[in-house]
């Protein structure tokens, strides 16, 4: 199991891959912070939480039009079920911590 680290709405996040699944975890990670990027320009300042988890809606948004039909020929940037699927997975995690985090403190 491999581990790499990416950066999403400017924070480092440690995440665990397949070996040799590293650079599609990138590309993933990258899509979802130039997402992250474009809604904190649209919004201004929210939490890191509410960021993330806008962010993973409309992802799934997005997967859901391309599975419905509607999208532009295929999933976003190329990228398959499986990939998006587990990318929702890493997210949803993310937010659950940060989440725990804060409820903690």
């Amino acid at each position: 199991m491999a581990q790499i680290t990416v950066t999403v709405g400017g924070r480092n996040y440690t995440l665990a891959c397949a070996d040799g699944e590293e650079q599609r975890l990138s590309e993933l990670a990258a899509y979802v912070d130039g997402k992250a990027a474009k809604l904190s320009t649209k919004l201004g300042q929210v939490s890191e939480s509410r960021l993330l988890l806008m962010v993973a809606i409309l992802i799934a948004d997005e997967m859901r039009e391309a599975l419905e039909g509607k999208g532009q020929g295929g999933l976003p940037g190329g990228f398959s079920e499986t990939d998006l699927a587990h990318l929702m997975t890493e997210v949803a995690a993310d937010v659950e911590g940060i989440a725990a985090r804060l409820q903690a403190s």
